[in-house]
């Protein structure tokens, strides 16, 4: 199916999407009432809130770092232009997947502010309802459902920075959406050295969480997507 490209809109820091948002500032903060903003408990380092946006039921994140580093900064990376902020990068990104009919969330807007020499930034798409990770429920999920969506993104051009089984959601039609494209990249081709390391990445992740169960149901997985790759 073919839909209907959608616009987007750059202002003052801000990439939205126009036919839906109005853009502000108030709507990246959690503290604004009208967000009624809660916090969602799985992921997102505590920086990510399921909101009210402009009539749409949508997720707020912060850009948050990992590691070692964010002991000494939590949220201000450095800047090296607004085409490569995190959050307009990410945008983009989800809005080519989007356009390309890859079950992603729909972007909503996306913002930087500067700090100094750096920025802070946060993103917003509309949530999918009833959507829940895949983690606890691989059993009652079909691994081919899951493989055709990752080939998929890949087709589309985009790597994935941190595919795993978190970052899958399936809601209650039982269909599967992909989530959390920071720091993901677009190619002309995703090569066969980038699939594969998503798909290594998203093994480690349902050994890690499931066990057995996850090697077993990784390797169902794997033929399929290998299948849909030979097809």
């Amino acid at each position: 199916m073919i839909q209907t490209p959608i616009r987007t809109v750059d202002a003052d820091g801000i990439r939205y999407n126009p036919d839906l948002i109005a853009p502000r500032l108030a709507l990246f903060d959690p503290a604004t009432p009208e967000l009624n903003a809660q916090p969602v408990t799985q992921g997102g380092r505590n920086a990510a809130w399921f909101i009210q946006c402009d009539g749409q039921s949508a997720v707020l994140r912060h850009y948050r770092r990992g590691g070692l580093i964010a002991k000494l900064v939590k949220k201000t990376y450095w800047w090296l232009g607004a085409e490569r902020t995190r959050s307009w990068a990410e945008y983009a990104v989800m809005l080519h997947l989007y356009n390309s009919c890859v079950p992603v969330p729909l972007p909503l807007a996306a913002c930087w502010q500067r700090r100094v020499l750096g920025y802070q930034a946060a993103i917003i798409t509309q949530r999918i309802e009833k959507a829940q990770p895949i983690a606890q429920y691989i059993e009652k999920i079909p691994p081919e459902s899951v493989a055709i969506v990752v080939k998929q993104m890949h087709d589309a051009g985009v790597w994935h920075a941190d595919l795993n089984v978190f970052n899958l959601l399936i809601d209650a039609q039982q269909q599967i959406y992909v989530i959390d494209f920071d720091r993901a990249r677009r190619f002309d081709v995703v090569d066969s050295k980038h699939r594969q390391n998503n798909l290594l990445r998203l093994r480690r992740s349902l050994i890690k969480v499931r066990g057995e169960i996850g090697q077993q149901w990784y390797e169902q997985f794997r033929r399929a997507y290998l299948q849909l790759a030979k097809a």
